[in-house]
């Protein structure tokens, strides 16, 4: 029988063929590759090639193409992480909050909830901006909640808190009801231009705002370039991982193009902890 993680990483990558998110252009182009970078152009054909999509007249827009990979992530944490109740038991929620830019979603949850009278404040008062200016924006594409717990699933096996001890534990819902921000998760399609740099400075924000522990920070990618994905991935103290939707296919399609410097990065990258597959960020999210 095949694992339920392994049939979802299938699913994963045909919901993308499906909706032409990955796709080939009449020429042999992949919609994620660079048409203008060789060692691109050629990573992404072979992937594409290995997860047999297919030729379509026009490549989507990029705004389209961001959209339905957000979903499909979204789709693929859906599916998967609350499985993993064994490793990471709870009552979990995976949204989609890219669309709603204009609500600035983050603050409906904990540990962000002082965000929204930050961005009120800020609202009225010029100076204010001009200091803090956007050190506090987050806008992440998903967010992976854990909705707070009663009283009797605290005490289910135990008896563990009562009205004396306990009493300003975010998990307890007896002390509050909003969803606690178990991981926010950036999708980037490709890294082009200043990409890499917006989740770079996303993921500081995350870290330096919240009123509690960190959630997880990561980043979900289709970039085939080994050194636009080290731009992202090398280094430590924001981003925890970067993710790529299809990394065992990458990692093939880069050791055929017999290119010394790309198949050098993508081993370190590998092998040194800052890159790993879609398929382990369901278990990484049960730490």
């Amino acid at each position: 029988m095949t694992a339920a993680l392994t049939a979802a990483r299938r699913d994963f990558h045909n919901a993308l063929i499906k909706e032409h998110t990955l796709s080939l252009s009449p020429d042999g182009v992949a919609s994620n590759a660079d048409s203008g970078q060789r060692t691109s152009v050629g990573v992404a054909l072979s992937i594409a090639k290995d997860l047999s999509a297919e030729i379509i007249p026009k490549k989507l827009t990029g705004q389209r193409v961001g959209k339905q990979f957000e979903e499909a992530v979204e789709g693929f944490l859906s599916e998967t992480f609350p499985l993993f109740q064994s490793l990471r038991p709870g009552d979990w929620n995976i949204k989609n909050v890219g669309g709603s830019r204009a609500e600035y979603q983050i603050s409906r949850y904990e540990p962000y909830t002082h965000l929204a009278d930050l961005a009120s404040a800020i609202e009225n008062d010029r100076n204010l901006a001009s200091v803090l200016g956007n050190s506090y924006e987050i806008s992440p594409d998903i967010l992976v909640l854990r909705r707070p717990e009663p009283d009797d699933i605290i005490n289910r096996d135990y008896d563990l808190v009562d009205l004396e001890s306990g009493r300003y534990a975010v998990i307890r819902m007896a002390n509050q009801e909003r969803s606690i921000v178990h991981a926010i998760v950036s999708c980037k399609w490709t890294l082009r231009s200043d990409r890499a740099q917006n989740a770079r400075s996303e993921a500081l924000n995350v870290i330096r705002n919240r009123k509690g522990r960190t959630p997880h920070i990561a980043v979900v990618t289709g970039e085939p370039s080994p050194s636009r994905l080290a731009s992202l991935a090398l280094g430590t103290g924001d981003i925890d991982t970067v993710y790529h939707f299809a990394l065992p296919e990458l990692i093939k399609a880069v050791q055929e193009t017999e290119n010394d410097e790309a198949i050098s990065m993508l081993n370190t990258l590998v092998t040194g902890k800052r890159l790993r597959d879609i398929s382990d960020l369901p278990l990484d999210l049960a730490i």
